[in-house]
């Protein structure tokens, strides 16, 4: 029996639509509740802010790609405990690495932050205990992962046929069976064409030997989402990531949700997650002449609320690019000729890891910065666009707090673009230096709780300050009636929470992390009849085409630390 009062906090909780108003937190046993005896432990936090604790929508932290980032960057680890040129103190455990950092340091990291959720957003299916297992030993942060499915050889043969039913219960098997939270799409098709060489870079070309287009594949595995109503919308990776021109193929991948709408009961809206947009949103027909496409997809994504969006904001920083989408990492390795890592997964996905270094003196660069804010900045709606870095494609998640900076202060971008090489060339190709709109801490727990939560299905439970949710709680050295004029403050503001609260406990007192208390791992438990055709399909590939025994497949559940299942029951 455990009992805190938050106490004179200016409170931002889009979810109640509380905006700066000063009140009081009261948690029990881990949840918000309305009042708290006389004995609970208090917290006075006069002058400060006060959210929920983060949600990350979209993140690369656990799973083996990330461990062949982490094998193949050793000088990563030179990054300890360290962020900005400052030096942190270090949790209970060795914090090794920077754009890939150990799962010890992860945890640790996204609390300071004010984080307490995060969605590991690419598990192959085969390799799922690896991403269990990994969660187990990440502190503090309750996680869920999403399994891959738009490269995989079911998928394909059920959607071509037009059998719904059987998809569906083929997805609902593989995410039990994976304890996985809901539908990701990476290339799809496009990683399949890989394992022949090729690729499919419109959602119309073919998928070799397989007799299907990625807009059949999307459009079935929306048509499935929906059938099984599941928490979260499909999550989706187009074709064509990171290629001048690629906005006209992203809209014909949006376009693709027009005719859905969200059919569940856990609050979603939207029936399409487009992940990481920045990199799908590029004009131009060549580097030479690459600009910004932002305008034209956030105008696409504000008229249409069945559509979610995460910004996958480029930081300027030398990091790890990690991905399903094959094709576009040896794509990335002829560009910089440094080190490449591929690997194909058996019948269901594949991926590659390539360094990279976003140079602010590099024009493509700068270009790209400034798409990813543009996007922010551009929409009407920001429950429906969220902060991420595409961790760690376009950045390490440590950087959220200066992504915080630039979106609230119109100084910190212009101080940022007075520092490249190429200004007047990244000022030509895109419009953020006309861009004078600052985003407020309401704004910001649209982005960085309220909206993500929502957008998973989970705001009951995360992202969010009303009665019955998750005792999560982030207090920041920010005074809501009078923030900084130096945006740097507000960056270091937060990097490091005054106090961050998991269930109720204090996990970090002034940047430091003081408890490690117990943690979950959320998935989707689908509850449906057990389909007998597309059972004997399962066993039929498992025998001709895997090299794993189907006993041998699924996680088991004394990998899963702390299981919160979301039930879900199909008629």
């Amino acid at each position: 029996m455990s009992e805190l009062l938050i106490k004179n906090g200016y409170i931002f909780d889009p979810i109640s639509g509380i905006k700066g108003d000063k009140a009081d937190i009261a948690i029990k046993d881990g949840k918000i509740v309305d009042k708290v005896s006389s004995k609970a432990q208090v917290i006075d936090a006069s002058g400060k802010t006060v959210m929920s604790g983060g949600v990350d929508i979209h993140t690369h932290v656990s799973g083996p790609k990330v461990n062949t980032g982490r094998m193949m960057r050793p000088e990563d680890k030179f990054f300890r405990g360290s962020y900005r040129g400052g030096i942190i103190k270090q949790g209970k455990r060795m914090e090794m690495g920077f754009s890939i950092p150990s799962t010890y340091k992860t945890g640790y990291a996204y609390a300071r932050m004010g984080y307490t959720f995060t969605n590991e957003a690419a598990m192959p299916p085969l390799l799922a205990p690896h991403v269990h297992e990994e969660f187990r030993d990440t502190p503090i942060l309750d996680q869920a992962a999403m399994p891959v499915f738009g490269n995989n050889w079911f998928c394909f043969e059920y959607i071509k046929n037009k059998e719904l039913e059987n998809n569906a219960a083929y997805v609902a098997w593989l995410l039990n069976a994976t304890k996985g939270i809901g539908i990701k799409v990476v290339n799809p098709g496009g990683t399949e064409a890989w394992a022949w060489g090729e690729n499919c870079t419109t959602i119309n070309d073919p998928v070799p030997y397989f007799d299907i287009t990625p807009a059949e594949i999307v459009k079935g595995l929306i048509e499935t989402n929906e059938y099984l109503g599941l928490p979260h919308s499909v999550h989706i990776h187009g074709n064509n990531l990171g290629n001048p021109g690629n906005y006209k193929d992203t809209l014909d991948t949006l376009r693709l949700a027009e005719s859905y709408k969200a059919k569940n009961k856990f609050g979603r809206e939207q029936v399409l997650h487009n992940t990481h947009i920045q990199f799908h949103s590029y004009k131009g027909t060549s580097w030479a002449d690459f600009e910004s496409g932002a305008k034209e997809i956030m105008d696409y994504v504000n008229a249409n609320k069945n559509i979610t969006c995460d910004i996958g904001q480029v930081t300027l920083d030398e990091t790890t690019t990690m991905t399903a989408d094959g094709p576009f990492e040896y794509h990335l390795n002829q560009l910089n000729h440094i080190k490449w890592a591929n690997v194909d997964v058996e019948l269901e996905t594949g991926s590659g890891v390539v360094p990279y270094i976003y140079d602010k003196n590099i024009k493509v660069c700068g270009i790209q910065w400034a798409i990813g804010l543009e996007l922010a900045l551009y929409a009407k709606d920001l429950m429906r666009v969220h902060i991420t870095t595409d961790h760690p494609n376009a950045g390490p998640f440590t950087r959220y707090p200066c992504v915080i900076k630039w979106l609230m202060s119109e100084k910190a971008r212009k101080a940022t673009l007075d520092t490249m090489k190429w200004k007047d060339k990244v000022i030509a190709a895109s419009n953020i230096a006309s861009m004078d709109r600052e985003l407020g801490l309401y704004e910001i727990a649209m982005m960085t709780r309220a909206g993500p939560a929502k957008a998973l299905g989970l705001a009951a439970i995360y992202g969010s300050l009303v009665k019955g949710a998750d005792g999560n709680v982030a207090i920041y050295n920010l005074d809501a009636n009078d923030l900084p004029s130096d945006p740097e403050l507000i960056e270091a503001a937060f990097q490091n929470t005054a106090y961050t609260i998991k269930e109720g406990v204090v996990v970090v007192k002034d940047g430091e992390i003081i408890a490690e208390p117990h943690k979950y791992t959320l998935w989707t438990k689908v509850n449906m009849p057990e389909n007998a055709q597309v059972m004997h399909d399962i066993k039929e590939k498992f025998t001709k085409n895997y090299t794993v025994n189907l006993e041998n497949y699924a996680v088991f559940d004394e990998h899963v630390h702390n299981p919160r299942a979301i039930e879900l029951d199909v008629a």
